[in-house]
């Protein structure tokens, strides 16, 4: 059975990914997933040794996502199920799996935001060598508003978890968001440039909150999505997703932290921050660092 190629929505973390996914996964010809990450490591067997401990939260999304799309229902005993359809897979390629999942959609497109494709260029060239013709979105988030989203998950943890720390002594370790920032987005970038144009496209978040009939309906026609004016209405209730929302016991996240919390899209004027003056999260009163600064013009954000 043949599928159509998937959507990836590519950017660093708390940039918009999981809602712009579930707006998208409102379109009759899409799936909008949670961020899955199966496409992290080559096999299973490999993504199931490195989820564990801390880690073992970034394996919520594919759970939900198999307990929804094989048994209609994210409960405690889909979540269940759903590992031990990981479990039968246990030794296949991560890339046969991923098929698996595009077939049960078909004919829809899956629509995959999961941000921990973008933290190294390994993992794109996953993505690029399983799926060739897909269709790659970066999308991007100021690194000030960004940073200050992701140090307000777990009292930083996140960022933690990105390994954006700075040494500055032995015994003294800042934790900055504006490393992986960099690092994610740079990586896309560089990536971008082995892509075919028709199958890349660069926006930015604010943008699409700020103005998302413009930015919606430019994504749609790009991907060669129908659009009208239904369709743009739809696209506006990414609460409507299966996937909006905290799951069950054991298996509550997948997406986002904010969005869960805070499913609905309220369209609003969103003024950049600057790129100059202190980080709130530093203690020393240190600005971007140079190279985030030229990256963030590059992307737009002057």
């Amino acid at each position: 059975m043949s599928f159509a190629q998937p959507i990836f929505i590519l950017s660093a973390n708390c940039s918009g990914s999981s809602q712009l996914s579930a707006m998208l996964g409102q379109h009759p010809e899409t799936y909008g997933l949670p961020q899955i990450n199966l496409l992290m490591l080559d096999t299973v067997e490999q993504l199931n040794l490195l989820l564990q401990g801390p880690r073992q939260f970034q394996v919520h999304g594919l759970l939900r996502a198999v307990a929804q799309l094989y048994s209609g229902e994210q409960t405690i005993n889909a979540v269940a199920m759903a590992r031990r359809w990981i479990s039968n897979r246990f030794y296949a390629d991560s890339a046969s799996v991923y098929r698996q999942l595009c077939r049960r959609v078909a004919p829809l497109r899956l629509v995959d935001p999961s941000t921990t494709y973008c933290a190294g260029r390994e993992r794109l060239e996953r993505l690029y060598a399983a799926f060739p013709e897909a269709h790659f979105l970066h999308l991007v988030r100021h690194p000030r508003s960004q940073g200050e989203a992701v140090i307000g998950i777990g009292e930083g943890a996140l960022a933690i978890q990105d390994g954006s720390l700075e040494f500055r002594t032995k015994e003294d370790v800042l934790v900055d968001p504006q490393y992986a920032w960099y690092r994610y987005n740079a990586n896309i970038r560089r990536f971008f440039g082995q892509l075919a144009p028709w199958q890349k496209y660069t926006v930015q978040w604010e943008a699409i909150v700020s103005e998302p009939g413009t930015h919606l309906e430019a994504i749609c026609r790009w991907l060669g999505l129908e659009w009208n004016e239904a369709l743009a209405a739809a696209l506006l209730h990414p609460e409507r997703s299966s996937y909006a929302g905290f799951g069950p016991y054991s298996c509550q996240l997948g997406h986002d932290p904010y969005f869960l919390r805070h499913p609905a899209f309220v369209s609003r004027p969103l003024p950049l921050p600057s790129l100059s003056g202190p980080l709130s999260w530093r203690d020393d009163g240190q600005e971007f660092l140079p190279e985030v600064l030229t990256l963030a013009r590059e992307l737009g954000y002057n």
